[in-house]
């Protein structure tokens, strides 16, 4: 039989408990209160005559929240988190890329032949449908199960708060709420996840400024393009004993570019569409604590990788489906593909990039992590490279960077100006379908959404050709 006993009987039951014990019990309460209250005076306090008791927490503050220290310490901290993500990922991505790629997709090609598919059905669900998915759980879930859990353990030990005590300042004055530092760290590991997040801010305004702007925190879907981008294009100019330095240089610029983008259009929406005072809140720093390790890795595996993860592969299906569409369905001798890169064209050049780069960011909308081997499909399909690739609509990935480059060099019109405006590009462009469909469910709000998701591409076409610009007036 199951009752309900309220907290005020409780307090009644508790005070008769002490009456009835009398004044044996009444002492001891008294005791143990003054007990915490001598321990938490010690802890606060020195006494005239003793040596000062060494404090773990405060002693950590002093360097985690130091107006000199506490920068330097949060960028050496989120540096190793990702660093650790990429590095990590590397091994069991290319394992879920052999499986999935080299074992699985030859397997269900052979029983395709077997059961004499047609050709244009076993390629829209094989080489597209198929291999979209693929491309997306090989890249996307190795950094997701490596970036959440260690992401996790910095929340549990208690050093994110500091974070947002350490920026609180900054984006107080950019009109917007000190919690928006977490939600933004989020974002290195997934924009979506950051946009679930971003309920720890109480303020509807603030929430939808943290909102809008999370899509410029690199999420580990861009990262693969950023440095594979920048190892061709950047660290190539470099000595090779300073390639990977110059080329790590590189990649971090961006995201800091992007850190300073969050900052500037939080201002701007403040001030304009989303005007208001920067709410006033009071951030408790719990004391430092050992990670529950085990329980982290199991609750962000379940709660943002999977569900996230779940989330993209559906986005991922369709996108595969139509990338192989449009490689394979022909007018005029062309595929729709090659027609739409040769009418793009001279927009993408005017903006810096070019016509690959423009198709591939549209059909790549529904995941991030395809954008590489869809870029490369459609390179060797434009120009036409020999011995490369599998068909039209097969995305591929080249095992060497020196391979990946000849690709670009000889497939279309890539300069160092199309390296550094697809740095930028894959920066500020418009979230992926996972994140807008995240952006709606929270919001609830198809103006939102829409600006979420058209605000950053539009940045991003703006910023490109200024780059554009001025790199022809230097040259």
């Amino acid at each position: 039989m199951n009752s309900k006993v309220s907290s005020d009987d409780l307090l009644k039951t508790a005070t008769d408990l002490r009456w009835e014990a009398g004044p044996l019990l009444h002492d001891s309460l008294m005791e143990a209160i003054y007990t915490d209250a001598a321990e938490i005076a010690d802890r606060s306090i020195t006494r005239t005559g003793r040596r000062p008791r060494f404090d773990w927490d405060r002693t950590l503050d002093r360097l985690v929240t130091s107006r000199w220290l506490g920068f330097p310490i949060m960028l050496l901290l989120l540096t190793v988190v990702f660093w650790l993500t990429i590095e990590g990922a590397n091994v069991p991505s290319a394992m879920l890329a052999t499986f999935f790629l080299d074992t699985i997709h030859p397997a269900l090609k052979q029983a395709a032949a077997a059961i004499g598919l047609p050709w244009w059905l076993d390629g829209f669900l094989i080489d597209g449908v198929y291999l979209s998915m693929a491309w997306v759980v090989s890249v996307m879930l190795p950094p997701m199960a490596i970036f959440f859990p260690l992401f996790t353990l910095l929340e549990d030990f208690g050093y994110l708060p500091r974070v947002a005590f350490n920026l609180d300042n900054l984006f107080k004055k950019a009109g917007a709420h000190g919690k928006q530092a977490l939600t933004m760290s989020m974002g290195f590991g997934c924009n979506a996840a950051a946009i679930v997040s971003t309920r720890v801010i109480d303020s509807p305004r603030e929430r939808l400024i943290a909102i809008v702007t999370n899509n410029f925190a690199l999420c580990n879907g861009r990262w693969p393009t950023q440095i594979l981008v920048a190892t061709i294009f950047i660290g190539g100019m470099a000595p090779a004993h300073l390639a990977g330095l110059v080329s790590a240089g590189a990649v971090v610029g961006v995201a800091v570019l992007g850190i300073v983008l969050t900052f500037v259009v939080s201002w701007g929406l403040s001030n304009t569409i989303l005007k208001g005072e920067a709410s006033a809140f009071s951030l408790e720093l719990p004391p430092y604590r050992p990670p529950r390790i085990l329980q982290t890795v199991y609750t962000s595996m379940i709660d943002r990788t999977l569900i996230v993860l779940w989330r993209a592969v559906i986005f991922a299906l369709p996108a595969g489906a139509a990338i192989w569409l449009i490689s394979n369905i022909q007018i005029g001798g062309l595929s729709l593909a090659e027609h739409f890169i040769s009418w793009s064209e001279p927009f993408g050049v005017l903006l810096g990039l070019n016509g690959v780069i423009l198709l591939a960011y549209i059909v790549a909308i529904p995941a991030n992590e395809i954008v590489v081997p869809t870029i490369l499909m459609l390179t060797v399909l434009g120009g036409g490279v020999p011995g490369v690739g599998e068909g039209a609509g097969v995305m591929f990935e080249l095992e060497s960077v020196s391979e990946t480059e000849r690709v670009f060099r000889e497939g279309g019109n890539w300069t160092l100006l199309t390296a550094v405006n697809l740095m930028l590009f894959s920066l500020v462009h418009n979230p992926c379908s996972t994140t807008i469909y995240t952006i709606w469910k929270e919001t609830r709000n198809a103006r939102w959404t829409a600006i979420s998701a058209l605000l950053p591409v539009g940045m991003g076409f703006v910023l490109c050709f200024l780059v554009a610009q001025v790199w022809l007036l230097l040259m």
